[in-house]
């Protein structure tokens, strides 16, 4: 899938077509040569740890604080990625007006799918959650379709539906049952299939108004989560969380930081090897042992019903993998 900007990306296989992009030069990290492999299983570990992790200060703290969770985790990550940079350890591009300006509409889809994201695991069982993502998938397919013509095969189509029909499934046989957790999930699965559908078309946008004519992903996480700061603090005021954050379990707040850099900088690695549809493909097969996880850790209220709905949400993702597979063939 082309898309029509200078560089000239093929979406779906991760590749550059112009072959002027010179890499920044660092003095350590030697890369994998199976960089989508790794990309993808790092995306996996830290997405996965990222949402029970979150769960678990949202519900075993009680707590009320969403926004500010999100503005933590987003200034930890800039902590980290600039002090490796002073240490010379990476290397980051620096934040012009040009390139914010560039970067910003993005940046503001990103902070809205995370802030709704943690809204939604406030109310929702992280079984749910997961099968409720599967919608993303399919808005994720109907934008590459509608946007860049896209085709996909009639095996998609019948396990995107069937995806659809779990989560429907899913939510009315759920015990624990909530109308503004739903709520939230649905706009976070709008605002996750649109960051992946936008962020490969902005990164290429971005990398011409750089100095050295890249982007790699040290310098997207910086600015993702620098930008996000600003944001962060705004809705911080607006939901009324100052006061809040006085009486914060800080420790697992900061466990969670460290993992929203490691989910951060893994997420975009992974989307620049792949495309948009493998980027959410992947993210719907660590749904099984997230699913797992969740009720086991969480001791989720389930019912048999529910049970068959999660479980058939997930053989939903599997089927949609192997269309995939033969769909690229």
């Amino acid at each position: 899938m082309k898309l029509s900007t200078n560089i000239g990306l093929d979406l779906e296989y991760g590749k550059l077509a112009n072959k002027s992009d010179k890499p920044l030069r660092t003095r350590s990290l030697p890369k994998p040569h199976n960089q989508p492999f790794f990309s993808g299983l790092a995306y996996c570990l830290s997405s996965c740890s990222m949402i029970l992790i979150n769960k678990f200060v949202l519900s075993s703290y009680d707590f009320n604080a969403g926004v500010s969770l999100m503005f933590y985790q987003s200034l930890i990550s800039v902590i980290v990625v600039s002090v490796l940079n002073l240490l010379g350890l990476v290397s980051t591009e620096p934040l012009t007006w040009r390139l914010v300006k560039v970067w910003l509409p993005v940046n503001v889809i990103f902070v809205g799918m995370l802030v709704t994201s943690m809204f939604s695991l406030k109310y929702i069982n992280v079984a749910m959650v997961t099968i409720l993502k599967n919608v993303t998938i399919v808005m994720t397919a109907l934008g590459e379709t509608y946007l860049f013509k896209k085709h996909h095969d009639a095996r998609v189509w019948a396990a995107l539906f069937l995806m659809i029909l779990s989560a429907i499934t899913g939510g009315i046989t759920d015990l624990s049952f909530h109308a503004t957790g739903y709520a939230w999930q649905i706009l976070n699965c709008f605002l996750t299939a649109s960051y992946s559908l936008t962020l490969r078309r902005v990164m290429d946008m971005a990398k011409q108004v750089t100095k050295s004519g890249n982007l790699n992903e040290f310098s997207m996480v910086l600015l993702n989560n620098t930008l996000s700061l600003p944001l962060g603090l705004f809705l911080i005021i607006v939901f009324n969380e100052v006061d809040y954050l006085l009486r914060t379990f800080w420790l697992v707040m900061t466990f969670s930081g460290f993992l929203g850099l490691a989910i951060s900088f893994s997420s975009m690695w992974f989307l620049h090897h792949t495309g948009a549809t493998t980027y959410s493909l992947v993210g719907s097969m660590n749904k099984i042992p997230l699913s797992v996880a969740g009720i086991i850790l969480f001791k989720a209220p389930t019912s048999l019903e529910n049970s068959a709905s999660i479980l058939f949400g997930l053989l939903a993702g599997v089927f949609f993998a192997k269309a995939k597979m033969r769909d690229k063939t």
